[in-house]
């Protein structure tokens, strides 16, 4: 099994980095694959909105110049991911939503559906929770599997590596590897054995009259 984390802070190695490797040092326990690959040191414009993703349906944005693309196959070929951001200004660093936006929208609930997915966010002081929210509304929406832990994701620092002062925090990380290692194992056990219930074509409507 595979798990490929994508890490959005601009510091390579800072504490968003270092609390995806405390998830990730508990799935390795547990003999399942694990690559972070850093997504906020990139240049990554936003979704151009122009629908040529769903038109061409072959699994690419149309902008080619990015790790987008990459990512997407990446995450194809995986059996979970893992989300991790900084919190600017309560909310998704700007390179990592942009990237998250056209990722999603055109792997949504094809390429993702039923994977397990979950999400960690590192905080100086708050806006840590907005921003916990802000990533599970894309792991909700693509119809995943997610994780629990015994609180909310959120670890605490401000230098880089002032996370692993954060005692709660590491433990919130580590059980969140461990319940998603668990989960990782229920989803594989479960394939063949339990049936999966049928995509419903999606519907869209608004509420102009």
């Amino acid at each position: 099994m595979k798990v490929i984390a994508f890490n959005g802070s601009p510091r390579k190695e800072g504490n968003t980095f270092l609390a995806l490797k405390m998830v990730a040092e508990e799935l390795e326990k547990e003999d399942v694959e694990v690559e972070i690959v850093h997504v906020g040191g990139s240049v990554i414009r936003g979704c151009l909105a122009c629908g040529a993703c769903k038109r061409n349906n072959d699994e690419k944005c149309i902008v080619d110049n990015d790790p987008v693309n990459e990512a997407i196959q990446k995450i194809k070929d995986a059996d979970g991911i893992l989300l991790g951001t900084p919190v600017h200004y309560s909310a998704i660093a700007g390179t990592m939503k942009s990237f998250l936006d056209r990722v999603f929208f055109v792997s949504g609930n094809t390429l993702l559906r039923h994977k397990v997915g979950a999400s960690v966010v590192a905080v100086r002081r708050s806006g840590g929770l907005p921003t916990f929210n802000q990533l599970n509304n894309y792991i909700n929406y693509a119809e995943m599997l997610m994780p629990s832990t015994n609180y909310w994701n959120v670890i605490h620092g401000g230098a880089p590596g002032d996370v692993e002062k954060d005692e709660e925090g590491k433990q919130i990380m580590r059980v969140l590897g461990k319940n998603m290692a668990y989960l990782l194992k229920l989803r594989e056990q479960g394939m063949g054995t339990v049936e999966a219930p049928s995509q419903e074509d999606k519907v869209y409507m608004n509420f102009v009259r």
